[in-house]
This record gives structure tokens, C-alpha cells and sequence, in this order.
């Protein structure tokens, strides 16, 4: 295992911000894996932990392809998640909206610049995203609909969701949508949570990376437990969202992964002062929770439930 420096922010005030790279194996450049971009982004950063502490054993054990080099980038924003702020914390600009990047531009489009540089012309790009609402979901690939999207690499993951996504304006400066446009198979993977640790969902994560090595030739190491060809493709539309009409203490009746029956109670919207019920959100159909808002407070017109069915 070799740690180098990506990209490094020099500060008048206090220590340089060193985003730093692990880099397991030599040769052509086969897989990068991204953490956390964002400062809550706590999940993925754990998940990079694992993955760099297996991959550290597996070069040892002689376990990697010959020839192929590994990067591991757990955090490009440590600075925020230091003071546990999502955005930069001087603009609160957002890394994964300045790809890729300006060399010349603000701190967040140069950081952006400076790493995708690096990470441009490997082979397959995977990053540990996270919602831009708080909540919970199913563990999922996520894939941007460019015309390049590589639907049967993502089934190698073995994950039982892939979901694609038609790019809405602000999707083009994403680390996933400028992958792709340069020619990398790249991917988004989401976990249950951001702001704590899941450890399930954290295990299934690192255990797809190795299928997907496994079956990319990138790994001697063939993990348990392979799922090939079982993913569900889904497009971001498919979902059905249940949105709440009124402001107020949202109260979750159901679980991340139950599955319910047309007319249960998913949640309640309660008054934040008086507690009476404003509203109750039902199930329209028949399906599986794939993602549960999970901030107590909720504003009109918020996906509160998204179901799959």
C-alpha cells in the first residue's frame, strides 16, 4: 500500500487540508473508489476505512491482479467534517456540483479539478454518495442515463436495486455524470445511511467492490455469497413518492425495507406546538419502502416515503 497526496488546500490560517489517496497494486489504472465529499457524509467515509484495511490485507496475501493499481480517496472534505458542516465551510459550496472542476475557480472548483485529474482515465470509478435530503435507503447502485451507462457492469455489483437517472441540469457537475462523459465506467453506490454508521449496509458495500473486482479481473480474491444477474433495474421515476401537504413533526410508522399493503399508515404530521395529527400518509399501493426521510421536522410538498413496488 502506497498513500499519496491527490490534491493538497494550503491554508493562511492553520494546517493544509491533504486529500490523501491509497494506492494498492501498480500497472494500469484498473479502480477508484471515492468517499465522502460532504462533511456529514460519515457512512462513506467508514466504508473507504474497511475497504482500505481488507485491501491492505489482500495485497499482502498476494490476493490483487497483477498488473492493475487500486486508488482508495476516503474524504475530500475533511475540513467540514471536522466542524460537521455539509458544504465548504467558507461559501458552503458543494464539491460534487463542480466537476471537473476549474483550476483557476473558486477553492471547492479547484479541489474538484485537482482531483479529477487524478482520477480521469481510470478504468471504473465507484463513489459512496449520499442523498440530498436526510434519510434512509435500500442499498442501491445509481447510475446516470448519458448514454454511456454500463448497466451490465453495474449487475456484477450484486446489489438487488440499480436505479438510472435522466441528468436534470445541476446532475452535469457531478463526480458519476463527468466519469462517464470521460470514458470511465463509473458508479454511485448508496447505503442505508449518511450521518451514522450501518454497519449491514457498510458490509454489503465492501462486498460488492470485491465482486465487481472479482469478476473484473482485478482481484484473485472471489468473495461468498456472489449474486450475479439478480439486480432489479429501475428507473428514478419507478419510484412512487408520497409527499405530505402540511408542515410539522413527521412521526415514522415503517422501517427502511418493510414491506406494505395499500392504505397502511407510512406517517403522521403532527402540529409542532398543539401535537394534534395535520395529516396521515398512507400507502397508495402495494410495495417496499425504499427510502424514509428521517429528519423529525418536514416542510410541505416532502417526499416523505418512496416505494417501490
Amino acid at each position: 500500500m502506497k498513500n499519496r497526496i491527490i490534491y493538497q488546500v494550503d491554508s493562511l490560517y492553520r494546517e493544509p487540508m491533504q486529500i490523501v489517496g491509497y494506492e494498492f497494486g501498480e500497472g494500469e489504472e484498473a479502480l477508484c473508489i471515492v468517499g465522502s465529499m460532504r462533511g456529514n457524509e460519515v457512512q462513506q467515509l467508514y466504508i473507504c476505512s474497511r475497504l482500505i484495511r481488507q485491501l491492505k490485507e489482500m495485497e499482502q496475501k498476494e490476493q490483487l491482479a497483477a498488473g492493475k493499481k487500486i486508488l482508495v480517496i476516503p474524504c475530500l472534505n475533511f475540513y467540514s467534517m471536522n466542524i460537521g458542516n455539509r458544504f465548504w465551510p467558507t461559501d458552503h459550496s458543494d464539491i460534487n456540483r463542480m466537476f471537473p472542476g476549474y483550476d483557476k475557480g473558486e477553492t471547492t472548483q479547484r479541489i474538484a479539478d485537482g482531483v479529477f485529474e487524478k482520477i480521469k482515465d481510470y478504468q471504473y470509478g465507484v463513489q459512496f454518495a449520499s442523498f440530498y435530503m436526510k434519510g434512509d435507503f435500500l442499498p442501491h447502485i445509481r447510475i446516470m442515463k448519458t448514454g454511456f451507462e454500463e448497466i451490465e457492469t453495474a449487475k456484477k455489483f450484486g446489489f438487488p436495486y440499480i436505479i438510472l437517472r435522466k441528468p436534470r441540469p445541476f446532475d452535469t457537475t457531478t463526480l458519476n455524470y463527468n466519469w462517464q462523459i470521460w470514458g470511465v465506467k463509473g458508479f454511485s453506490i448508496y447505503t442505508t445511511t449518511t450521518e451514522r454508521i450501518d454497519k449491514g449496509s457498510a458490509q454489503e458495500a465492501v462486498e460488492g467492490i470485491f465482486r465487481l473486482m472479482w469478476e473484473e479481473k482485478i482481484s484473485l480474491y472471489k468473495p461468498a455469497g456472489k449474486r450475479m444477474d439478480c439486480s432489479r433495474i429501475l428507473d428514478d421515476s419507478n419510484l412512487i413518492s408520497v409527499r405530505c401537504q402540511a408542515a410539522g413533526i413527521c412521526e415514522q410508522r415503517v422501517e427502511v425495507g418493510e414491506e406494505v399493503q395499500k392504505g397502511q399508515v407510512l406517517a403522521r404530521i403532527l402540529h409542532p406546538y398543539e401535537g394534534e395529527v395535520l395529516e396521515v400518509l398512507t400507502a397508495p399501493v402495494d410495495g417496499k419502502v425504499f427510502f424514509l426521510y428521517s429528519d423529525p421536522l418536514v416542510y410541505a410538498d416532502t417526499a416523505v416515503v418512496k416505494l417501490v413496488n
